[in-house]
């Protein structure tokens, strides 16, 4: 009975994050776009280290990044999508988790993600439509 109720607790609070992460993106005009090709026999290990960060992020009462996973085509394995940017509160609350949950930050993510690349880019981009883009051109 209580892995029950711990388990719909759980999902409880996977659905409200999600719908979080999709409004935080939407309300997001600036998005960075990270693409990953990841090194054989890593993929476990690097989504379960993305799984840690979009922990912190929760615990800081941020969204969780959009993560698509390659199913055919391109060489690509996964994409995460996230708002380009935080306030200096939220990055304040997010160094916290960080430092709360053991996972590395700054130069310590830097080369501790990649151990688990062959290849990575990412940019960023504006959110829009292509109507509201031409307005631009006005």
């Amino acid at each position: 009975m209580r892995t029950r109720l711990r388990l719909s607790f759980l999902a409880s609070i996977l659905a409200a994050s999600l719908a979080y992460a999709a409004s935080a993106v939407a309300d997001s005009s600036e998005v960075v776009i990270e693409i990953y090709r990841i090194a054989p026999g890593k993929h476990e290990e690097f989504l379960r280290q993305v799984a840690l960060y979009d922990q912190a992020n929760a615990e800081a009462g941020l969204a969780p990044r959009q993560l698509y996973v390659h199913s055919s085509g391109a060489s690509w394995d996964f994409i995460l999508i996230q708002p380009s940017d935080y306030t200096d509160e939220q990055n304040q609350k997010l160094s916290a988790a960080y430092k709360k949950l053991g996972v590395p930050g700054g130069g310590k993510f830097f080369l501790s993600i990649r151990q688990y690349l062959l290849e990575h880019s990412d940019t960023v981009a504006d959110k829009t439509t292509a109507a509201e883009w031409l307005k631009q051109l006005q």
